[in-house]
Order: structure tokens, then sequence, then C-alpha cells
């Protein structure tokens, strides 16, 4: 059996001239086919910020039940922002042992789209910490312009001009950040234990800052990979979306979480997904690449999704994902 493990691509020397930029594209369009999955360091966010994020979480689901509820997700609205407690959510089709609050990007009562009631948009429900809003606001901004300089070096990877996302895709991206708490093994329990069953992510990019406990594995070949925490690194991966732009070149690779320690695990995922109102399309240059061996070799997914078609809009596309996961809360709120 090989011994692999995910790839580690620094980007400290992405914006430091063409060379490095093809450099690194080439070192993230690797990572991109083969596993769908890589670390990355170099980015450039003070460890202190997302130490101070991990902690404030931590402060918050310690918080009892009742007061973390005052911030339920039924509070948020269309905006779909809030607490919601273990079991809470149907990631892989079943309650994930999990609990957590849903942020996005922060929008007044007068932006024109929450004016409109436009699902997702809207302002965030804050746990009432000293310094956890500006905290998360500020971390959220960073992960994001770390997420946008990836996405020049994916494009460069791919053949494309630098700001061929920015252009089509991501100059108002939609911006979801999670913060997730996974409960330590209950008594008894087996290796199979499931903090979230596996499943693919369903928008552009995920950028995830995990604490020191693990437990994230991803599917690669025939086995699980684990991807360990690592000092100041985030975890990226392709998510569906850009799996279906690349009409089927990256890998949205299947993944899962198992805490089995006697812990619990903080994880915080963000992800960069396009503009709403963004229509989609199969990136045209890749097309024609993909009519034979890469073509031919990933037609179809695990889910039976179809890579060869993409149409609409990311709103609508998005909606119904999100949707599948709180069904109860989808029928009182869209």
């Amino acid at each position: 059996m090989k011994n692999e493990s995910l790839p580690i691509i620094d980007i400290a020397s992405l914006n430091s001239g063409a060379g490095e930029l093809a450099r690194i594209g080439a070192a993230l369009d690797r990572a991109c086919c083969e596993f769908g999955f890589f670390y990355v360091t170099g980015h450039g966010i003070d460890p202190a910020l997302s130490a101070r994020m991990i902690a404030l979480a931590e402060k918050f689901f310690a918080l009892p039940l009742d007061q973390k509820l005052a911030i339920a997700m039924a509070h948020g609205g269309r905006a779909w922002r809030g607490y919601f407690p273990v079991d809470g959510e149907l990631t892989s089709g079943r309650p994930d042992r999990k609990e957590g609050i849903y942020f996005g990007t922060e929008l007044g009562p007068d932006d024109p789209r929450v004016h409109a009631g436009v699902p997702l948009h809207g302002t965030n429900l804050f746990p009432p910490l000293p310094r956890f809003r500006d905290t998360l606001l500020t971390y959220m901004d960073q992960v994001t312009a770390v997420g946008q300089i990836l996405l020049r070096g994916i494009a460069v990877g791919l053949g494309l001009w630098p700001d061929y996302f920015l252009e089509h895709y991501t100059r108002d991206p939609t911006v979801l950040f999670r913060i997730f708490n996974y409960p330590p093994s209950t008594a008894g329990a087996h290796d199979n234990e499931l903090g979230v069953g596996e499943h693919t992510d369903y928008g552009l990019l995920t950028l995830l800052r995990q604490d020191e406990i693990g437990g994230l594995e991803v599917w690669h070949h025939d086995r699980w990979l684990p991807a360990p925490p690592m000092p100041d690194s985030f975890v990226c991966n392709v998510g569906d979306m850009l799996e279906r732009l690349t009409a089927g070149r990256y890998v949205s690779a299947l993944h899962r979480v198992r805490n089995v320690s006697t812990h619990d695990r903080i994880s915080m995922p963000l992800f960069l997904d396009p503009s709403f109102d963004a229509v989609l399309a199969p990136i045209e240059p890749l097309v024609p690449d993909l009519t034979a061996s890469n073509w031919n070799r990933r037609a179809r997914r695990w889910d039976n999704t179809d890579l060869a078609t993409i149409s609409g809009s990311y709103g609508d596309y998005l909606v119904n994902k999100v949707s599948k996961v709180f069904p109860q809360l989808k029928a009182k709120v869209l």
C-alpha cells in the first residue's frame, strides 16, 4: 500500500511574480486533480487571530443549551443564520453528531437583497461574548482574501488568466462560514461513530481551520486518508461547483469526520462560493480537453451527477442544496 498524504502547498510567494504564480498554480492543479484536498501554508493570517476565534468558539459551545438556543437558526429567518444543536443538521441524510453556528456576509436591513427577501442574505446572530462579532468578521474577511488568492493560482493552473474566477464568479462572492463543535465519542463507541458522514461540499472552494484534536478523513482511490491538524495551516478542498465548472477535471472528494477522542473538536470551514446571481456554465477552454482521457475517467460522480451539464444561477442551486440539510427550517422560512 502506498504511503499517501495530502499535498502541502506554501503560497507565501504566490504574488511574487508570474514565475511563482505559474509554479504554485501547477501545484494546485495537481492537488485538485488527484486529491481534491490540500493543505495551505504561508497564507499570511496571524495565528493569534485564528487562535482567538477558536477560543471564542469553545466559550460559546460551553454555554448551557438554553443560552445557545437564544440565537437558534429559527430566529435567523431567510438569512439562514444562527445556532443548531447536536442532531440538528442532516449533511449526509442522517443527523450529524455535531452542533454549530451558521454565519455569512454581514448585510444590514437597507441592503437591496435583504430588503427584497433574497434567501441566505442578511444579518448574523452573534453570541453575546466580548469581541466575538469583531473577531469573527475580521477572520471571515481575511480567510476570504486567502481564498481569492488561491483562486488566482487555480485559474493559472487551469491555463486561464489569473482573474478568471474573480471576473466570472467571485467579484461579489457568496461567503458562508460555519463553526462546528463535535462532541467526544460516546461511552463504548466504536471506531465508525461519525460526527458527520461521508459527503462532498457543494460550493466552489472550502478553507478549513481545525483545532488540534483531528478526525477529518478524505476518500482517495480506495481508502480513507487522515487529514490531521497541521500548525498554522488551512485544509482546502474542491467543492462540487468547482468540479462541475471544470467538467470533472477537478475532483470534489468525499470526506467525513470521526471524533474518536475524549475531547470536543472545533472545526471552522469557510465556503467561498460564486456570486448568488452568477450564471453557471462549464469553463469552455476545458471542455474539449476532457472529451478523452480525463472525461472518460470521471464522466459521472459517485452520486450520478452528470458532469457534462450545468446551468441556472448559483443562488437557485445553493438554496436547493442548503434546504435539504435543514428540512424543517426550509418549511418555515422558504
